[in-house]
């Protein structure tokens, strides 16, 4: 691995690194804050997986995290959001392509070859990180809008992999707005049966473990109506008796300054169940 970054913050040291990734095929970057605990012994890990149009540097730089992440001992890991490169296919959008991984396997070219941030997020990042800094295997996952449908599938496909999810603005009903439908139109083919493996309001209908989830939700959201859809993911979590804490937050859009203001009632959430 390659350091890019290292800053001291808040007693502990907010870091950027590149590796050469195998399920992506290409190099590849992360953001780990280390909180001050983490010189003297290893600590939990929330996984944090950023937005549309995203890298690594989104949350480090305005959510604000650091403070609460030293002082409940949390180590927090945010990938980019896409593989990238010349090599690495790219539309001239800002919602499919190059910063807008959606953190699924694709199947389709020329997505293929490089597309695989469900693998890397579930499976080969967690490993990296627990082989080279010191943190436990207690994980949690969190994220915003394209990640916060990220983090929901994640916790809701792999039982007993985290303590915690929760998320901001997230997509989630992806097979019915058009961010997901583009999306796994494009990654996943045209075949619709193919994309419930990936749709958080198919998955909370038949998981068997039951993590609470937690949203917030801006009300003065301009992707709220279209794009994002809470309601579906709350109607689907009442059916299926699976806890949903839903906040929806009046006057707060979509950016950064909502996460910003919450963001420990997220870390808080997580550090309940370390």
């Amino acid at each position: 691995m390659e350091s890019r970054e290292a800053h001291f913050s808040f007693g502990g040291t907010q870091q950027v690194w590149r590796h050469r990734s195998a399920s992506l095929g290409v190099d590849a970057d992360f953001a780990i804050y280390l909180p001050p605990q983490a010189q003297d012994k290893k600590v939990p890990v929330l996984y944090w997986l950023s937005g549309l149009t995203c890298t690594e540097q989104n949350f480090i730089t305005k959510a604000g995290a650091q403070r609460v992440a030293a002082e409940l001992g949390i180590a927090i890991v945010a990938p980019d959001t896409s593989p990238r490169g010349a090599d690495v296919a790219d539309r001239d959008t800002y919602d499919l392509g190059q910063g807008a991984g959606f953190y699924v396997n694709a199947t389709q070219e020329p997505w293929a070859a490089h597309y695989r941030m469900y693998d890397y997020i579930v499976t080969e990042l967690p490993a990296l990180i627990e082989a080279h800094f010191p943190v436990t295997q207690v994980r949690g996952i969190s994220g915003h809008s394209m990640g916060g449908f990220g983090a929901i599938m994640i916790a809701l496909r792999n039982a007993g992999r985290y303590r915690s999810v929760s998320a901001f603005s997230p997509i989630v009903a992806p097979t019915q707005v058009p961010w997901g439908e583009k999306a796994f139109s494009a990654y996943l083919g045209p075949d619709r049966s193919a994309w419930a493996a990936y749709d958080p309001i198919a998955l909370i209908r038949t998981v068997k473990e039951r993590l609470p989830i937690l949203i917030d939700q801006g009300l003065a959201d301009s992707f709220l109506t279209e794009q994002l859809r809470p309601e579906l993911l709350q109607a689907a979590a009442q059916e299926a008796a699976h806890e949903l804490i839903l906040n929806l937050r009046p006057g707060y859009d979509h950016s950064y300054y909502f996460i910003a203001s919450f963001i420990e009632d997220h870390l808080r959430h997580f550090a309940r169940f370390c």
